[in-house]
């Protein structure tokens, strides 16, 4: 979130959401993607040619997602304040908004695949868990699968013959290939290697060299038919872990599942298919120790190529149908921008200029596991050393980036240092520093930041006597926990739609953090009840001494509201003093008002419990009265 020029004086703020915008297959100038409006994330078509463009969706709490297929009928999920929606359409230039598909359930969106011949497959979880369904726009759906299993919808070949469906990537059904009609055709194992699919290629990258068979056409206008078998070009996109790298490889039904050992990396990669003809080719981005690099890999001549790209962070990159590269590029103090490796405009950019505020370093604190990576920014205007405040990441797989942050830019320009610790756990450093936990969950993290916590102090950046922490989600995790488990540390804690009790978490949690939880903890809380209590926050919150600002959403899936309670009922009955703020969301809120309501009453918060020393004023030169 970030402020825009205000519209009318009730606006003060927007949001800019870092998303690449969406290329129409038919019209590479004709472009949707989710902006401002009036502080609220909705969507917007543009059309590059012309520099037009127009707000498609108004709605009270904001839309997020939508996609264009072939014909130029924008989709976009209509969802309630809960996040249960359907899909709907609009055509580009405008019109009606129409159903997308009957026979679809309302649910919380799982997966979008469009084809060029107008075959759909959409990803819908409920109550009785995930639903896959596939038809025509327009049309009535048939269901393909019904699981009580986690899941989410990958992709769809573009023949319309076969459906690739992501289970947990460590689970014995990472991917699942199936047929329209419901048949599985292959499943991937991924309990002993880490497994996941990242989609199709397109029909015109795809080469006879990588198939078993001579090329036969196939027709992308050629719908489904239930007992339809997948092409011999079908080809799947996949990465596996193995022997502490990243590899990626293909999967087609001729040859199964082939890895490509010439294009393996250290760290977490991503990779799209390039769309237009010119062979099977790949973008691939790797996030290496807080930033971000670009490679284009061709599979027939097996050559991996480097894409020059500014230093800081990459936070999407999509390939264009015309060789173009689009991508969301930030840094420490520059806000994510959509870019291209042609220099072509693109739209929803943020029209801000904002003010930089202080200096960065990278800081590496030795730690049982490797050094453990911390970005620092301390403000330019004051001495060291100065009150200090963590700003937890969120997760557990993610991690801290060289990239803007509207809160760590808060901070720093009220007069705090602020450290981002990418503790063990975090993504970006390879397979072993993501799985360690050898201090018990929560507890690994924790000690990361302590030592994180010491170096600052003993370099005379931060003051012994006011360090506080601040996290979202599994961030607010880390600081109820830190502050829970060694009260002595801290001075203020700030956290926002946290985990707070893990075994209440889980019985109200979904299906997809369920199984996150059980690989974690290594069962569940029946199984396990001892994992749980010593991992969860609310085991230690009567022991909290500092003061504690908790942030939640009565609407909240990941984190829900039924554990925040059971964690407040802790600290009410062990008399610790801590202030309460409720927001009317979800987990993800779409209107910029909770998010700046979150950021003013944080840095109120946290100006009480670590105050700044005034800003002393330099001496004139010359006397008064001259």
């Amino acid at each position: 979130m970030t402020p825009t020029p205000p519209k009318a004086a009730t606006r003060t703020y927007g949001v800019y959401r870092p998303v690449l915008p969406v290329t129409s297959p038919r019209h590479p100038d004709h472009m949707v993607y989710t902006g401002d409006a009036d502080g609220r994330c909705e969507i917007f078509t543009w059309d590059r040619a012309t520099g037009t463009g127009r707000q498609l969706t108004d709605r009270p709490h904001g839309t997020l997602l939508c996609a264009i297929d072939e014909d130029e009928a924008v989709w976009w999920f209509d969802e309630d304040r809960g996040g249960s929606g359907t899909w709907r359409t609009q055509h580009f230039d405008g019109g009606p908004d129409r159903p997308a598909l009957a026979g679809v359930p309302h649910g919380r969106p799982a997966g979008l695949a469009l084809t060029a011949g107008g075959t759909v497959a959409v990803g819908i979880r409920g109550p009785g868990g995930l639903g896959v369904h596939i038809g025509r726009r327009g049309g009535t759906a048939t269901a393909v699968l019904r699981t009580t299993e986690s899941g989410t919808l990958c992709d769809l070949a573009p023949d319309g013959g076969l459906l690739a469906v992501s289970g947990p990537a460590h689970s014995a059904r990472a991917v699942t290939l199936l047929r329209p009609d419901g048949t599985t055709v292959a499943v991937l194992d991924g309990t002993r290697e880490r497994t996941w699919a990242l989609g199709f290629a397109p029909a015109a990258a795809l080469v006879p060299a990588l198939t078993t068979a001579p090329a036969t056409p196939t027709t992308a206008a050629t719908p489904p038919q239930p007992s339809g078998a997948a092409s011999d070009r079908t080809l799947l996109l996949v990465m596996r872990e193995r022997a502490g790298r990243y590899h990626l490889g293909t999967w087609s039904p001729g040859r199964g599942l082939e890895l490509l050992p010439w294009c393996s990396f250290d760290t977490e990669t991503t990779a799209r298919w390039y769309p237009g003809p010119g062979g099977p080719r790949v973008l691939l981005r790797q996030d290496r120790h807080g930033r971000s690099r670009l490679f284009t890999a061709d599979l027939e001549r097996r050559e991996l190529t480097p894409v020059p790209t500014p230093e800081g962070s990459i936070l999407d990159a999509s390939p264009a149908a015309d060789g173009d590269v689009h991508f969301i590029w930030t840094d420490a103090v520059n806000v994510p921008r959509a870019m291209s490796l042609s220099g072509a405009a693109l739209p929803g950019q943020s029209r801000w200029r904002l003010p930089r505020f202080g200096r960065r370093q990278d800081l590496w604190t030795p730690g049982p596991d490797g050094p453990v990576h911390t970005f620092v920014t301390t403000p330019a205007d004051r001495p060291a050393p100065h009150p200090l405040v963590f700003l937890v990441h969120g997760g557990p797989a993610d991690h801290d980036r060289d990239a803007y942050d509207p809160m760590v830019q808060a901070l720093v320009g009220s007069g705090y240092a602020v450290a981002r610790v990418n503790y063990r756990g975090s993504t970006g450093y390879g397979p072993c520093w993501r799985s360690a936990h050898s201090e018990g969950v929560g507890h690994t993290q924790v000690a990361d930041l302590v030592r994180a916590r010491a170096e600052l102090v003993e370099r005379g950046i931060g003051r012994a006597d006011a360090v506080g922490l601040c996290g979202t989600s599994w961030g607010g995790y880390l600081t109820l926990l830190a502050m829970g488990t060694r009260p002595d540390l801290w001075h203020a804690g700030v956290a926002v739609k946290p985990l707070a009790d893990c075994a209440t978490a889980f019985r109200h949690s979904t299906p997809a953090l369920q199984a996150l939880d059980t690989a974690l903890f290594g069962g569940t809380p029946d199984e396990v009840p001892e994992a749980y209590a010593h991992a969860s926050p609310s085991s230690y919150a009567a022991a909290i001494r500092a003061p504690l600002l908790l942030v939640a959403a009565r609407r909240d899936e990941k984190c829900p509201p039924e554990q925040v309670e059971a964690y407040l009922d802790v600290l009410r009955a062990g008399g610790v003093a801590h202030e309460l703020m409720w927001l009317d969301s979800g987990h993800d809120g779409y209107d910029g008002a909770d998010h700046l309501a979150v950021i003013r009453r944080s840095l109120r918060f946290l100006g009480r419990g670590l105050p700044v020393a005034p800003v002393r004023a330099e001496p004139s030169p010359h006397p008064e009265g001259r």
